[in-house]
């Protein structure tokens, strides 16, 4: 059986990077994903980051403008450095111009507040806060919104095409990132950052908290952006995704308990593992080589 009987299974596009990204790379991913069947493409918002990267909303307009049917998604905004008001209207113009196929990921980051003059306390509370006013800009065509932190009265009248909305992914893995998106979220996606074990344990959590929410799992997008290389002598597609973690993530320990690498064979063996723990999507994000393992992965995938 393909592993797309099983599950659907996102592209990383281009984007992120310790070097520099081509543009003929960004272009020819995108338009291939899009004819061969994969369900989706994904970026990721890295502001301030020692490797080269695109900012998200620009790569995915670019993307959109490329294709016709693949949705187009970011994995993780890091909402509450942002204004909601810009990210609404950013996501709806960026689903407006790909005919409704844009999805947005949201999360609280750790990172950078005080580059951004965004204060840490009630940083919960802002992120909530955030997402309800998105929706409501999204919806509503005369806002009238009264928060503890957000106040917004205004009148938007671009509206997304999706209906009721482009869906809100969260990520996340601490058990509260885990209970808020079983309380308020369309998806779920575990950190390529995260371990193997780590999203098997995240997923428990969160089919739990969906449960008790009323909501069934299975009908909730569960999924892992995966830090990746397949290449016939195990020993290079171990190196590439070793170099990723040391001077990427600066962690190299994370290569073998995060990354997923080698043969064929054995990425298919490991890309089973995520989908026996939980995982009903997948996103798989080649570390380099990235036209070729497009072609690769969509082999092992089934999709090609």
């Amino acid at each position: 059986m393909a592993l797309t009987d099983k599950i659907p299974f996102g592209m990383s596009l281009p984007h992120r990077s310790p070097d520099q990204i081509a543009m003929s790379a960004v272009r020819n991913v995108a338009q291939r994903a899009d004819a061969l069947g994969f369900a989706d493409l994904w970026v990721t918002e890295n502001t301030i980051d020692q490797a080269f990267s695109f900012d998200p909303m620009v790569v995915l307009t670019y993307a959109a403008a490329l294709t016709t049917r693949i949705r187009l998604g970011t994995s993780v905004v890091v909402l509450p450095v942002r204004s909601p008001i810009h990210v609404a209207h950013a996501v709806t113009s960026l689903d407006y111009v790909s005919d409704g196929r844009a999805i947005l990921g949201v999360g609280l980051g750790r990172e950078h507040y005080a580059a951004f003059h965004v204060p840490t306390e009630r940083r919960v509370r802002r992120f909530l806060e955030q997402i309800e006013l998105i929706r409501a800009i999204w919806s509503q065509a005369n806002v009238n919104y009264e928060g503890q932190i957000f106040r917004f009265k205004g009148v938007m009248t671009l509206k997304p095409v999706q209906k009721p909305r482009p869906p809100i992914w969260l990520g996340g893995t601490h058990p509260g990132a885990l209970r808020r998106a079983a309380a308020v979220a369309d998806g779920w996606m575990g950190a390529g950052g995260q371990s193997t074990a780590g999203f098997g344990e995240s997923v428990k959590v969160l089919r739990s908290a969906l449960e008790k929410a009323g909501r069934d799992p299975a009908a909730f997008p569960i999924s892992k952006r995966v830090f990746m290389s397949v290449h016939e002598d195990p020993s290079i597609a171990r190196a590439e995704v070793n170099r990723w973690f040391t001077e990427v993530y600066h962690n190299p320990a994370q290569t073998d308990t995060n990354g997923v690498f080698g043969t064929p064979e054995q990425v298919r063996d490991q890309l089973e593992q995520l989908i026996a723990m939980g995982a009903n999507h997948l996103l798989l994000n080649p570390v380099a080589r990235h036209e070729e393992q497009l072609e690769a992965l969509a082999s092992i995938v089934g999709l090609a």
